[in-house]
């Protein structure tokens, strides 16, 4: 594959099933985030998951406490730089892009939207949603892009990686942060939905930024 197409970060074969998922998903997050606006407690569900999840003991802890680590700032700046520095490696400039700016309007998004809610856990923390889930459902999301556009995957193959390397990530932050008492259920389920909404957004711009700069270079 040549020209633009190949350099994209956001494969045109996924773009409508991206986009509409990523509809739902900022959907669900803004339904979840006016169900709990103002709250403190564990909704019916909630409470459910975090009997079974919360309060692990070792080894599990142990594991819930790795992952967390990846979501806090020595591990993020650990993971954006690591992913960084392999797409340069592999002469990927554009996806080096799509690592940072992904990941931070993940993040910046789960900031914002954190003290509209007001959603608030353990000592007034505001915790809806979870930036952590975001996070690392962001960098799951980006590098299951590149493997989709590196190896050219169709639309229905690229499109299931995408969303099961998003699924097994944010599921396994989401985990994490209940089993740690973090985080409730929906928080992470919040987390998990903001990412989806903003990364395909995200990988789009990225994309139509560079083939404008491209083109007005040519």
């Amino acid at each position: 594959m040549t020209g633009r197409s190949a350099r994209a970060v956001l494969p045109r074969a996924l773009r409508a099933g991206l986009g509409l998922v990523a509809a739902l998903a900022a959907l669900v997050a803004v339904v979840l985030g006016a169900a709990y606006v103002g709250d403190s407690e564990p909704g019916r569900v909630d409470a459910r998951v975090w009997a079974a999840v919360h309060g692990v003991g070792p080894p599990w802890r142990y594991a819930a406490l790795a992952t967390d680590f990846l979501g806090e700032p020595v591990g993020a700046v650990t993971l954006v730089g690591a992913a960084v520095t392999g797409c340069l490696l592999l002469r990927r400039p554009r996806a080096a892009v799509l690592v940072v700016a992904g990941a931070g309007t993940a993040v910046g998004t789960t900031t914002l939207l954190k003290p509209l809610v007001g959603r608030t856990i353990h000592d007034g923390h505001l915790s809806y949603p979870s930036g952590h889930t975001a996070f690392v459902t962001a960098l799951a999301l980006v590098a299951a892009l590149l493997a989709v556009g590196r190896f050219g995957l169709g639309r229905t193959s690229g499109t299931l990686l995408v969303l099961a390397a998003a699924l097994v990530a944010g599921a396994a932050m989401g985990w994490a942060q209940v089993a740690l008492g973090a985080h409730y259920p929906s928080d992470a389920l919040g987390g998990w939905c903001t990412a989806l909404a903003v990364v395909p957004a995200t990988a789009w711009l990225v994309d139509r930024m560079a083939d404008r700069q491209v083109g007005g270079g040519g």
